[in-house]
């Protein structure tokens, strides 16, 4: 059947309705005088993996891409569906074949068309094993056709069931009934390479001096761990609605750091440190801000043969989950809103009713009791203490928790915790080669559905960390994309990891930052926080 969300044509309407609007000194639907210098300038807290769409793998290289790149559709304030490069599309009855209409003035910086062949050579590349992708994954949970034995090499990448109709057609074809595919052609992962580039400059192409790119912006500085710049892009279709000029953002290690810069006015965006938004919410109450965001915050036990054999045991699993005061992390150290967390799904979650679960529904004192008993039935105590190694990225606020969790291990159970601490890269080396015993973990959502969170501990999963694998948990997940109602088996999933305790949930987060207040449009709406530079801009003052 046709479909094509109301949000969509409201899209049209503010598109068309902006157009005009790039030279003007006012905002053309608020009416607010704009700024002369259209520049905003954020921080990173570490450098991102890549501006690839087919390798870039965490949150701040996602945001980077997305302004660099455009994807099929796109989303609104409020986390809606509205048009990217494609005007539009339509699905089937059984929701398992879908047709997008691509925009016929959709280009590439250096003048080339968009077309949907760019589409079909970028999913292609993204399921080739050959690319590497730590996102490949998510190929297969799009269940695209054929996406399987293209991933395992068993079949050429020319048999993925995407297929360019026409320059501007663009058909996939699934294995499953899929009610929110289009929603998931928002994520990174699936934006258009440019393959002239790709094969030209190979591992370079994203460097400023070979990089094409189909979004509102451009990369054209970027010195690693340091800086990155994007400025408009002229040949962006939708280019006379895009008010900011030029977004950079700067690496900044350290938490207190960065907020002195912000401060001294030399970010329009930055960190909160942990434990002090109260007192800068009471100090600044119109930049200092707090909302609901689709990610969580968990440790990953190492649970493949290179894990520790005491991790093995569920029991000493439970004891280290059931001794985490998760109300000291989130009212003491964090206050600033994180909700502790008993389930891996955020409540957040579009469709998603948090269950309660057994060792939730304790107080901390009745999870500390049974956590000594776990631990004393596992076979360790005074005289043979358990020992292992946590390991985060670099980072203030991680630090602090860090330290928290290995007091409450300590002071509850006697454990011998030491903590290690990495640079994001080698940080994600380490942990995606099962370098580790115990480590932080988090996920943002790449779609809103608890699919993008549960989905990470099947067996298959490109981020399963630990190496978790339950068969149940993998049928019912497979089931889970061909029912019309699946919560009743992700509530079977939360019970399952519960039991099990592969990860341990520690909060589910809050978006918190400082922000300037001539900054505007931020979509504090949108639980995914999926922001378009383009659409921010910066009012006179």
């Amino acid at each position: 059947m046709n479909y094509l969300p109301k949000s969509l044509a409201v899209g049209f309407v503010l598109a068309s309705f902006a157009s005009a609007s790039v030279f003007a000194a006012t905002h053309p639907v608020t009416g607010e005088a704009l700024a002369d210098d259209q520049t905003f300038t954020y921080s990173l807290l570490d450098e991102f993996s890549s501006a690839d769409p087919q390798i870039v793998e965490d949150v701040s290289g996602a945001d980077i891409v997305r302004d660099l790149f455009e994807g099929l559709m796109n989303q609104d304030a409020d986390g809606n569906l509205v048009p990217g490069v494609a005007t539009g599309f339509t699905t089937n009855d059984a929701k398992d074949v879908y047709t997008f209409t691509l925009r016929d003035n959709a280009m590439w910086s250096d003048g080339n068309p968009v077309t949907a062949h760019d589409f079909v050579y970028s999913w292609r590349r993204l399921a080739d094993p050959a690319t590497a992708s730590p996102y490949s994954w998510f190929a297969e949970i799009m269940a695209i056709e054929n996406v399987g034995a293209v991933l395992s090499g068993d079949a050429s990448p020319e048999t993925l069931g995407v297929t360019a109709l026409d320059n501007n057609t663009l058909e996939v074809r699934l294995t499953a009934s899929l009610p929110y595919f289009a929603a998931m052609t928002t994520h990174s992962s699936t934006f258009p390479s440019p393959e002239w580039v790709v094969r030209t400059s190979g591992n370079d192409w994203t460097k400023p001096e070979n990089i094409v790119s189909n979004g509102a912006y451009i990369l054209t500085e970027h010195i690693p761990n340091e800086r990155s710049v994007r400025e408009r892009n002229t040949m962006y279709w939708n280019n006379d609605a895009t008010i900011l000029d030029k977004v950079v953002g700067l690496v900044i290690n350290d938490e207190n750091t960065d907020l002195t810069r912000y401060l001294a006015n030399e970010l329009d965006k930055g960190t909160v440190p942990s434990g002090q938004y109260i007192r800068l919410k009471q100090d600044y109450p119109n930049q200092a801000t707090s909302f609901p965001r689709l990610c969580n915050y968990y440790m990953t036990f190492n649970m493949s043969p290179s894990g520790p054999e005491a991790f093995k045991d569920v029991r000493v699993r439970h004891a280290l989950a059931y001794a985490i005061d998760r109300s000291v992390i989130t009212e003491k150290i964090l206050q600033a809103g994180q909700i502790n967390a008993f389930t891996f799904t955020p409540g957040a979650t579009a469709g998603f009713d948090v269950p309660s679960v057994a060792f939730g529904r304790m107080t901390q004192d009745e999870r500390n009791a049974k956590a000594v008993e776990l631990l004393n039935e596992a076979g360790y105590g005074p005289s043979n203490p358990l020992k292992f190694e946590y390991l985060y990225n670099t980072s203030e606020g991680h630090k602090k928790i860090a330290i928290a969790a290995q007091q409450m291990w300590k002071e509850t159970l006697g454990v011998e915790a030491t903590l290690a601490n990495q640079e994001w890269k080698t940080f994600l080396k380490t942990r995606g080669g099962q370098g580790f015993e115990l480590a932080r973990g988090a996920w943002c959502g790449d779609y809103n559905e608890a699919s993008t969170f549960l989905d990470l501990l099947t067996t298959p999963s490109g981020y399963n960390d630990g190496k978790y694998s339950n068969a149940e948990v993998d049928q019912l997940m497979l089931d889970a994309r061909t029912m019309s109602d699946a919560s009743g088996n992700y509530t079977r999933i939360e019970e399952i990891l519960a039991n099990e305790m592969p990860v341990i949930p520690i909060y589910h987060y809050a978006g918190v930052f400082m922000l300037k207040t001539n900054v505007k449009g931020w979509p504090y709406n949108n639980v995914e926080q999926n922001v378009y530079s383009r659409n921010l801009y910066k009012i006179a003052q």
